[in-house]
């Protein structure tokens, strides 16, 4: 694994490869944007085809994000770390912190060097605060805290946020040793948010989980060859905040942690759930 504070010199040629879908292409095609290429487009539909919720999920993350944010804005958070950034899209991290609060710090670590490219020439922020960019694996903890910690002040509270990335960590590399690692890092008063994809709705004695729509959507990334991603329980999105102060309403399906009009109705449950905790 490698690790690398990126510099403005950094081309993307070499590095794209076209001929392959592309994890953080095909979710910025679910959202609707245009940093794609042919075949993303082409695997990105099939897999909608099967599993027409996967737009949801992405939209429904996206937003779980704007509200995480705000959440730790209010909490007196000046500072983040948004491990698996993907693609730039709309309401990045920075932009959401500091429409709010000018003055935060924003870390972006992603272990593609394309993404890392493209946010290195897209993210940038208001004068007031600060953006950096971190090429590192979610695994090589020790590496993201040395190279954040150039940007942020690690004896102040954090936002940590990894969103859409655990899933990518296979069981055989520990995940919830992952999460444990960074948080240690991190001092009291600190938040993490952790999100990502499960296959549980529908799922039943008579249905297994592999033979859900979510399942044939998975079986589809891992024919086309993407980056294996691993769909666990609420249980076990749960297990990754042991020992924060959660926050209410805890671990839920995406579109229900906090909705922005509590009184309308959030939407169906999806299968993506997201919690947020406090480190005491």
């Amino acid at each position: 694994m490698r690790a690398t504070m990126t510099d403005g010199g950094r081309r993307l040629a070499g590095i794209i490869d076209t001929t392959r879908p592309h994890q953080a292409r095909l979710w910025n095609h679910w959202l609707g944007g245009k940093d794609t290429y042919p075949v993303d487009r082409e695997v990105g539909d099939r897999i909608a085809a099967v599993y027409p919720e996967i737009a949801d999920v992405a939209r429904h993350s996206r937003a779980f994000l704007v509200r995480v944010v705000h959440h730790m804005i209010e909490q007196g958070v000046r500072q983040f770390l948004d491990v698996g950034t993907g693609l730039p899209a709309v309401d990045n991290t920075h932009e959401v912190a500091q429409r709010a609060a000018p003055g935060s710090r924003v870390v972006y670590v992603d272990n593609d060097p394309l993404v890392v490219a493209h946010a290195r020439a897209l993210l940038t922020g208001l004068p007031e605060g600060d953006c950096a960019y971190v090429e590192a694996d979610v695994r090589d903890t020790a590496a993201i805290v040395e190279l954040a910690s150039g940007t942020l002040d690690l004896s102040r509270p954090v936002g940590l946020l990894l969103l859409g990335v655990i899933g990518n960590v296979p069981d055989e590399d520990d995940p919830r040793g992952v999460v444990r690692r960074l948080v240690d890092a991190l001092p009291s008063g600190s938040i993490v948010a952790v999100n990502d994809g499960t296959n549980v709705l529908g799922v039943d004695e008579w249905t297994p989980a592999e033979a859900t729509a979510r399942g044939e959507a998975l079986r589809l990334c891992a024919e086309a060859g993407t980056v294996p991603y691993h769909a666990r329980t609420p249980e076990f999105i749960e297990s990754l905040l042991d020992g924060l102060e959660m926050v209410e309403p805890g671990v839920v399906s995406t579109p229900l942690w906090r909705p922005d009009f509590p009184e309308l109705d959030a939407g169906t449950p999806i299968d993506s759930f997201g919690g947020v905790a406090r480190k005491p």
